[in-house]
């Protein structure tokens, strides 16, 4: 039996959650106050969204018809930001992961950004960036990232989440803020 192997799965449990749901309300606190000191007078909602679909949040705050290709879809947000700017909503993602990201997670964030063009888009992972850190970093394809229409190319942001700290471990966010 290798000890050094249990104590680092010992020391991996300890910091890391248990359920995901754990993750959810420290984001979305992140969250709110990130979007409220970005968007600077701007009214800013911030939801814990897993359990239902993203079209019943949009209807239930009164903006679905600036969505209408988000109605009738099955888009499970984890955090769901909405910023009020001039009457003018945009929404803001964060998925949340308690496992290491994988091309799986990033395509999934990546479809419902094509679809719903966010304002900003978050790939979170309290277990830090797995795979993904080859295809990013080491393999430099942050193309993966863009969304958004031909006239304004937008960048999904990952990084590893600090469950000690509540924020995003800054030093590993691509690309950077």
């Amino acid at each position: 039996m290798n000890l050094g192997l249990i104590w680092q799965g010992c020391w991996a449990m300890a910091n890391n959650v248990t359920k995901e749901f754990e993750l959810y309300e420290p984001m979305r606190a992140w969250l709110q106050q990130y979007l409220e000191n970005k968007y600077k007078g701007s009214t800013v909602i911030t939801i814990d969204s897993h359990s239902r679909t993203l079209d019943l949040y949009l209807e239930q705050n009164g903006i679905a018809d600036y969505y209408p290709q988000a109605i009738g879809l099955d888009i499970q947000i984890d955090i769901l930001g909405i910023v009020i700017n001039k009457g003018k909503p945009n929404i803001a993602f964060i998925e949340a992961k308690k496992t290491q990201l994988n091309l799986h997670d990033l395509g999934q964030l990546w479809a419902y950004c094509k679809l719903c063009e966010p304002i900003e888009a978050f790939l979170l992972s309290s277990a830090g960036l797995g795979s993904l850190n080859k295809v990013l970093n080491n393999l430099n394809r942050q193309d993966l990232l863009d969304f958004g229409s031909n006239k304004t190319i937008k960048k999904m942001q990952v990084g590893k989440w600090d469950i000690n700290t509540k924020s995003i471990d800054y030093k590993t966010i691509v690309p950077k803020i």
